[in-house]
């Protein structure tokens, strides 16, 4: 089980949205998940309301949105999507939340507990030793996001929620879906962590060798390789074109943890089994991966993190509709590789959406 929250000190979320660090269009609003033995638990929900006119290059429904989200009119459905960022991260993907606002959608982002913005002092990072832990999080950021758009809507508007995850954040939604039927309307994953790299033989073995540290010394540190080759192909301090936050997103990666990896392995092992997620499921990836040896420059055009070839032989184990798309030259975050992967990956999350997501 995951660490423990004193349910006593569980409250509801406060109600005070503030200015993010993401400037004009954002807000965050702070999540009061209870205590553990690390203190105080929250999670973060970010907002974004674009104002007018829209960014260059999307479409006018971009307009529509500030005028949804203010105006008392008649209650019609609102479409929402909230996003769930991956291992050592936070949300930073602005273009991905011009994408969304572009086709009229409420865009909405998460900071799980212990990650990003939601990391206090003294807390192991992105530690969970289960992560139905993270079921509070979801939930939590579900119940404010549906409050949010209703306070501008009207109390009985109708929120759609659609489910957006990358990496491990992909293997939390999936495992949150399948717990949770009915309650989003679509589930998009950016390049899940659905398997330990090599395949379920190692994950047993490895699993079998960890558990006993994991249940004695559960925040013990293992030894692997920095992560640095990644970060190397987003940011702008090297071969990127991106600016996230060294202290909330570390170059070398945050250390890897017995207890963590034995939940993350124990997820693993029960998309293996097979979940059922009853509702369109999209997975975007890149066409190849690039993750032994030293640097090469093959890492700025494939995934440097995961086996995409597994990854999407477990996403068909999800659910009985998943649509699967390979993008050439994609980096392991689709949305943060080069422009004209970009363009061709927006291009096909739009029909996706427009087919499966957005129909009222």
């Amino acid at each position: 089980m995951g660490t423990q929250v004193k349910p006593e000190t569980q409250a509801a979320p406060a109600k005070q949205w503030k200015p993010d660090i993401l400037g004009d269009g954002y807000q965050y609003l702070t999540l009061e998940l209870g205590e553990d033995d690390e203190g105080p638990v929250v999670a973060t929900l970010v907002s974004y309301t674009p104002k007018p006119p829209p960014p260059p290059g999307f479409t006018g429904r971009a307009r529509n949105l500030l005028h949804q989200l203010r105006a008392p009119v008649a209650a019609e459905p609102v479409h929402a999507v909230l996003y769930v960022h991956g291992w050592n991260d936070y949300f930073f993907q602005t273009e991905l939340a011009d994408f969304w606002a572009g086709l009229g959608v409420a865009f909405y982002a998460l900071d799980l507990r212990k990650y990003g913005r939601s990391l206090r002092p003294g807390q192991s990072e992105g530690f969970t030793m289960d992560l139905q832990e993270y079921d509070a999080d979801i939930d939590a950021a579900m119940a404010a996001l549906t409050e949010h758009v209703r306070e501008h809507r009207g109390m009985d508007t109708p929120v759609r929620i659609s489910l957006m995850a990358h990496s491990t954040g992909g293997l939390v939604a999936s495992l949150w879906a399948h717990r949770h039927p009915g309650r989003i309307a679509a589930l998009l994953l950016n390049s899940p962590w659905l398997e330990l790299r090599g395949s379920w033989i190692v994950r047993n073995a490895t699993a079998g060798l960890l558990e006993p540290l994991a249940r004695l010394r559960p925040k013990a540190r293992l030894k692997v390789p920095e992560m640095s080759y990644y970060w190397r192909s987003i940011s702008t301090e090297a071969d990127g074109e991106w600016n996230p936050d060294p202290e909330l997103k570390m170059p070398n990666g945050w250390p890897i943890r017995a207890g963590w990896i034995t939940a993350v392995l124990n997820g693993h092992a029960q998309v293996a089994r097979g979940l059922d997620i009853r509702v369109p499921i999209l997975l975007m990836a890149s066409a190849s991966s690039t993750m032994a040896g030293p640097w090469n420059e093959s890492m700025l055009t494939s995934d440097s993190i995961l086996d995409v070839n597994l990854m999407v032989q477990r996403g068909l184990l999800l659910g009985p509709q998943v649509t699967v798309y390979r993008f050439e030259d994609a980096l392991h975050d689709v949305v943060l590789s080069a422009p004209a992967v970009r363009r061709r990956a927006y291009g096909k999350l739009e029909q996706w959406a427009q087919a499966f997501m957005l129909r009222n």
